[in-house]
């Protein structure tokens, strides 16, 4: 009888850990996958710093302010010829 219920105590035992262990796999496999996430937003984010500093570093040049009137602002230097893609 003793032997009956040791069995069935060690088989108990072996289902809660088994159980414990495959939640604690899947609650890893979770955390795994966020952290991907984060380091995916992290790396988008080294990236837009690069441009900007980039940007801030040029924005006094006179290229780049010329550049920014031709694009955004549709303003051009007198004597200027413009060509105008109309296929798009």
């Amino acid at each position: 009888m003793k032997k009956f219920y040791k069995k069935i105590i060690i088989t108990l035992f072996l289902i809660y850990f088994v159980g414990t262990v495959i939640s604690q796999q899947r609650t890893l496999n979770q955390y795994q996958s966020e952290a991907s996430a984060y380091s995916k937003q992290l790396e988008s984010a080294k990236d837009t710093n690069d441009e900007l500093t980039a940007t801030k570093s040029n924005i006094d040049s006179t290229e780049y302010i010329e550049e920014v009137a031709r694009e955004k602002l549709d303003m051009y230097l007198p004597n200027e010829r413009v060509y105008i893609d109309i296929g798009k």
